[in-house]
């Protein structure tokens, strides 16, 4: 008896701990959360897709369809359009770490650097991440503040923070 409920805990344990690691990649995340839908598409038009399945890690500040929503739709319509890839390419990719940030990481880089902290994007551009009144921001090249409204969504190839603002490069 002893032995076949050791065998049962040690199956569902690995069941368990599967489901928790197959949890697919940021993408992936990103495709099943219905708030990212308007981040999906983009990544879509600017076949940036592919890239963010890799192996990473990545760090995505991901705006929600309500940060989209910021933006006039003519301009969000624009931006879609074969034609603007690279732009699109470029606004995304401003989006993007290399590596992988967990909430915990940042606020001790903000400690370390006494309030704030600048990342480099995959674009290759700097946005900066600020403390102000008990919440994290990022700073985009423009001056443009965003909220991180929600951390460490977690995928098997980094991690996604939510943001409220599309934070836009030069």
């Amino acid at each position: 008896m002893k032995k076949t409920i050791f065998i049962l805990s040690v199956i569902f344990s690995m069941i368990f701990t599967k489901s928790l690691i197959a949890q697919g990649t940021i993408v992936d995340v990103a495709i099943g959360n219905k708030n990212f839908s308007t981040l999906v598409t983009a990544l879509k038009s600017a076949d940036l897709v592919g890239a963010l399945q890799g192996n990473g890690p990545f760090t995505v500040f991901a705006p929600t369809n309500d940060a989209f929503a910021k933006i006039d739709s003519e301009t969000l319509n624009s931006l879609l359009e074969e034609k603007n890839q690279k732009i699109l390419s470029n606004i995304l990719t401003y989006h993007v770490i290399s590596g992988k940030l967990a909430a915990s990481d940042v606020v001790a880089a903000l400690k370390k650097g006494n309030g704030s902290v600048e990342l480099t994007a995959l674009n290759g551009q700097i946005i900066t991440v600020m403390q102000k009144e008990g919440k994290i921001w990022l700073i985009d090249s423009k001056g443009n503040y965003s909220e991180i409204s929600a951390t460490d969504v977690m995928g098997s190839n980094g991690v996604i923070h939510v943001i409220d603002t599309v934070v836009m490069p030069k």
